[in-house]
């Protein structure tokens, strides 16, 4: 038994290293990586049995606020948890270097692995029909043209959108398809973000971790209802978000002069000198794709 669930985190401690190298890459969702991996939905269930105990508490109901954390898979919790801190915290300078350096083939790697994260999630619906199919290209398409707008940085966001920020940032983390990152930059919100966390703001920090936590909460809840009542529907709106977040990850954006790789969502006409390369790169992690996918269904509980 022992040596089971020692099995068992280590193997979520993996997933975790996945999710988190994901979310190190602007326009790459950790919850991505969970879809892939096959804990999207016990993912989402335990963040908001946390969510409804922490309200529970708020509403001044602690033995209620207690059973539901007693209730929470923590081993799964924090083994994650473990493995997504350990991979930012390894992996986001070595994703620097990369993006500066090799960011066609990085793209490229990306780009192979969300595609075929789309194709393998297909099998997640229990039966496809016209109007699911609708839903699928309606929302691929929607946010392949939003994520081509973007904004002008914003000098001083006040306290209410820095809130907000905080917020829409965290749901589009769970969201499989696009980063918190890039929403930020869409809002105009990455540059003053990352600025105050730099500068060690504390204030501004804090009211964007407040936002995250507040939307965290709320809108996990919503999507593990809406994941219960019409789960095929949910997932056919997942697949849009991922196929059209692919805009993001094409590893030749338009040359322009204030946007640059991963934040750059012009395309671009892939030139002959490494287009090959980007090919097989694609292929490749298509194919770790596959594998990871088949890896965490054989995982999955029943």
């Amino acid at each position: 038994m022992r040596r089971g669930v020692f099995t068992n985190s280590l193997v979520n401690v993996a997933r975790g290293l996945v999710m988190g190298a994901a979310d190190v890459v602007p326009g790459v969702s950790g919850g991505t990586m969970a879809l892939l991996l096959g804990i999207y939905d016990r993912l989402v269930g335990q963040i908001a049995l946390l969510s409804s105990g922490a309200g529970r508490l708020l509403r001044g109901r602690p033995k209620q606020a207690v059973a539901m954390a007693r209730g929470a898979d923590w081993l799964f919790l924090v083994s994650l948890g473990c493995g997504i801190a350990v991979a930012i915290g390894g992996l986001v300078e070595l994703v620097r270097v990369l993006i500066e350096e090799q960011p066609v083939l990085l793209s490229a790697a990306f780009f192979g692995l969300v595609a075929a994260t789309v194709v393998t999630t297909r099998r997640e619906v229990g039966r496809w029909d016209v109007r699911l199919v609708v839903v699928f290209v309606a929302v691929a398409v929607a946010v392949f043209f939003v994520l081509g707008i973007r904004s002008g940085s914003v000098a001083e966001p006040s306290s209410a959108v820095v809130l907000g920020a905080g917020a829409l940032a965290i749901c589009a983390m769970i969201l499989p398809g696009i980063s918190g990152a890039f929403v930020l930059l869409l809002l105009g919100l990455y540059d003053p973000i990352t600025e105050a966390v730099s500068d060690r703001r504390l204030g501004t920090i804090a009211l964007f971790g407040l936002g995250a936590a507040t939307g965290l909460g709320l809108f996990s809840r919503l999507l593990e209802r809406l994941l219960a009542r019409s789960r095929d529907l949910v997932v056919a709106m997942l697949m849009g978000l991922m196929a059209g977040s692919l805009r993001v990850l094409w590893p030749w954006p338009a040359d322009t002069e204030d946007v640059a790789s991963f934040a750059n969502a012009a395309l671009g006409a892939p030139p002959a000198s490494d287009l090959a390369s980007a090919i097989v790169v694609a292929t490749v992690a298509a194919a770790v794709a596959a594998g990871l996918h088949r890896l965490g269904a054989r995982r999955r509980p029943a």
